[in-house]
């Protein structure tokens, strides 16, 4: 079948698409992060990339369905944006959050109680509210690059996915010693809640969906109204 035959994906795939791509954005951090501070043959630098590859993988691999978010962050800032309606934001994040747990039980299953290793978590020389801060900025600027790159048809979707890699990646090298560089609370709550982490989670709700508004924000000064590249990239195909 011709690729411009295919029927438009319907609101299930594109669930789908957001659970799978969540549980494998999910996986992947937590089971390197486990690895690098058990004593794994995991470094520094393999830990920071590892996040940059599966984005990119994932956005390629679900683009055209659902737009890629993988992140309820992301998601909350194309509501805001005005380009994803209330209702399918919510069912996003009920997938999304669905993939992140399934991940972390996963996790659970392979390590135990070793899983609260792979779960965000502040730096041992930086406070709560230094970490907020960090997720603050660096969802700001995933979302920032997110936006931007969907403002040119050319770019949209597949395209953006280094972009975006590379900006992830880029997060963890600069910030990751200070709150763990997740940007996405579908990455970090599920780990948090089966390692016993909850008291956390504040911080990896509130930085990143306050990073995704600060980014729309400074969209609409610089972009103006939303155009058709980001209601694709918002939706998928």
């Amino acid at each position: 079948m011709d690729r411009r035959d295919r029927p438009k994906p319907t609101t299930a795939h594109k669930l789908g698409a957001e659970l799978f791509g969540t549980y494998f954005a999910t996986l992947v951090p937590t089971s390197v992060d486990i690895l690098y501070y058990s004593g794994g043959s995991v470094d520094s630098v393999s830990r920071w990339l590892a996040r940059g590859f599966i984005t990119i993988a994932l956005i390629y691999a679900f683009s055209e369905i659902s737009g890629a978010h993988v992140n309820p962050a992301i998601s909350f800032g194309f509501f805001l944006r005005g380009v994803m309606q209330a209702r399918l934001m919510l069912l996003y994040w009920i997938a999304q959050f669905a993939g992140g747990f399934a991940a972390a039980g996963s996790a659970y299953v392979l390590w135990g109680l070793q899983v609260r290793l792979g779960a965000s978590h502040p730096g041992v020389e930086y406070t709560p509210f230094e970490a907020l801060i960090a997720e603050v900025i660096l969802t700001m600027l995933v979302m920032t690059v997110v936006l931007a790159t969907a403002e040119e048809d050319a770019v949209v979707g597949k395209q953006a996915a280094l972009a975006v890699g590379f900006t992830v990646a880029a997060c963890g090298f600069f910030a990751g010693p200070v709150s763990g560089a997740s940007m996405n609370p579908g990455r970090s709550i599920p780990p948090q809640m089966l390692g016993g982490l909850e008291g956390l989670a504040w911080i990896y709700v509130a930085g990143p969906l306050t990073g995704a508004a600060l980014a729309t924000a400074l969209a609409w000064m610089l972009f103006g109204a939303p155009t058709r590249g980001e209601e694709k990239a918002a939706k998928g195909g």
